[in-house]
């Protein structure tokens, strides 16, 4: 099967678990705009919050570019996602800063707690954890950002400790909005 041919295979139920409306008015609004292919993956991604397979097939559909075209551009750019993230997006900085103030010993207490690793997502969807190579918070280091639906929060002069905290924090919140 060829790259192209990912999605036309669908059943039709999977194709319409996605409402394409707030897609469709984003793509009239750059259909003339040059090399416009990364910003409609990052709507997409906005709207979607990963880059599902069938998105990648109704975007090519819609822009005529090949989908071989869109997961190339996806998959060289760190930002894109083709798999559901958590609730809370971890994104932990292996900069200069962050790595030699310690953030490997960050990451350590963070995968030790969650039982994941880099890339992943608790079985129970609350956290993903991504490394990240620089938040631009080079005096705060070592440095994490969580990124939720209520938006994001930086985190810095980390600890085991306060690591801890932080997560424990989060899990308490969503066990009672559960």
């Amino acid at each position: 099967m060829k790259l192209q041919d990912i999605g036309s295979q669908c059943p039709c139920e999977a194709q319409n678990k996605f409402d394409f409306a707030e897609l469709d008015l984003f793509l009239e609004k750059v259909e003339d705009m040059p090399g416009n292919l990364i910003v409609i993956l990052q709507q997409a991604q906005n709207i979607y919050g990963y880059l599902p397979r069938e998105v990648i097939a109704y975007i090519s559909k819609k822009t005529g570019n090949s989908q071989a075209k869109i997961y190339g551009v996806a998959t060289f750019y760190t930002q894109f996602r083709l798999q559901p993230i958590g609730k809370n997006l971890i994104m932990l900085c292996q900069g200069t800063a962050c790595h030699v103030s310690g953030s490997q010993d960050i990451e350590t207490v963070i995968c030790d707690e969650l039982k994941i690793s880099d890339g992943e997502t608790t079985a129970d969807g609350v956290f993903t954890l991504n490394n990240v190579a620089c938040l631009g918070c080079c005096s705060l280091a070592p440095v994490m950002m969580i990124q939720n639906s209520v938006g994001e929060e930086t985190y810095g002069n980390l600890t085991k400790e306060k690591v801890l905290d932080i997560i424990s924090q989060i899990r308490e919140k969503e066990a009672k909005e559960a």
